[in-house]
């Protein structure tokens, strides 16, 4: 039987679950943030209001079938110079492009799917564009000090000790997202579904946060993975501990289960807590070596592969 497998996330952690994914199954739909307003896909954002394409571009780039590579090179190219295409990648510029074309995200990240000879399916988490705003601690000389921060980038970037997030509709605070419904659909139809590796705050649990997308990711048949990262991040995540990490996935979704965690054997240096904070959630931990070859920060798609498929049949916590 061919396994469904959801992935969701953003950036890098996303592109990392995606590329092992793949060479488990050809059944795989990334679910994708939509919510940043840095670099290039913040440039397009302001001045078209669209969604954000740069997540959904990496995300059909790790999906790319061999069919589609020299599309999938030019999307990845970035321009270079000083004028007004500096910077911007080909793929958002011909995202942005569809999108007013066309008008339904769904319908873009489809065609260019088959574009690219896309093996499985890039959803947006929503089809309009969101906000970020974060409680975050030490900003202050009074290091007590709760500070509201907006923004993905301002939030991933902080000095300070993001406390919790929240999520609503671009310049609306206090309107709800609402979830794209084939996102919905992708979910509730799951073998399995992954949450992570990537940026915590503003990659991971920004999909916890959108209420319809929430309730499928409580009621779905699926085991739910969870994947932790390699090393904290510099600012978003800075000294947590892989159970920290597991604590704040909790404080934000108290009702979500989960199967099986995975993480690096040797970025974990207290298993025992770890696997306390994943008994917790319900889950089994899995500490494999998942780390690329010679580098501390990147996951090895072929042994994250190996870890998924011992998750897949771990039923349970321990």
């Amino acid at each position: 039987m061919t396994v469904r497998a959801v992935a969701l996330g953003g950036g890098r952690g996303l592109h990392a679950s995606l590329a092992a994914l793949r060479l488990i199954t050809d059944e795989v739909t990334a679910v994708v943030t939509v919510a940043d307003d840095g670099g290039s896909s913040g440039r397009l954002r302001r001045e078209l209001g669209l969604l954000p394409p740069g997540d959904l571009r990496k995300a059909l780039a790790a999906l790319a079938g061999d069919g589609g590579s020299l599309w999938t090179t030019l999307f990845e190219h970035r321009f270079g110079g000083t004028g007004a295409l500096a910077g911007h990648a080909v793929g958002n510029l011909v995202l942005a492009g569809l999108l007013e074309v066309l008008g339904d995200p769904v319908a873009v990240l489809d065609e260019v799917g088959r574009l690219l000879d896309v093996h499985g399916r890039v959803l947006p988490m929503c089809t309009e564009p969101l906000d970020i705003e974060a409680d975050v601690l030490g900003l202050d000389e009074d290091r007590t000090a709760v500070r509201r921060i907006r923004g993905q980038v301002a939030v991933a970037t902080t000095p300070g000790q993001v406390q919790r997030i929240r999520l609503h509709a671009a310049g609306a605070p206090g309107t709800l997202p609402k979830a794209c419904p084939d996102a919905l659909a992708a979910v509730r139809a799951a073998d399995v579904v992954l949450l992570g590796p990537g940026s915590w705050f503003t990659s991971v649990l920004p999909h916890l946060l959108v209420p319809e997308l929430h309730e499928a990711l409580v009621d779905t048949a699926a085991k739910r993975i969870v994947v932790l990262n390699l090393v904290p991040q510099p600012g978003e995540t800075e000294g947590f501990s892989p159970e920290r990490h597991l604590q704040v996935l909790r404080e934000h979704a108290p009702r979500l289960r989960v199967d099986a965690v995975i993480a690096d054997g040797d970025s974990v240096s207290t298993p025992d807590r770890l696997r306390r904070a994943a008994g917790v959630l319900g889950a089994t931990t899995l500490l494999d070596r998942v780390a690329a070859s010679g580098s501390s920060e990147r996951h090895d798609p072929v042994a994250l592969a190996d870890s998924l498929r011992r998750a897949l049949g771990v039923v349970g916590g321990t």
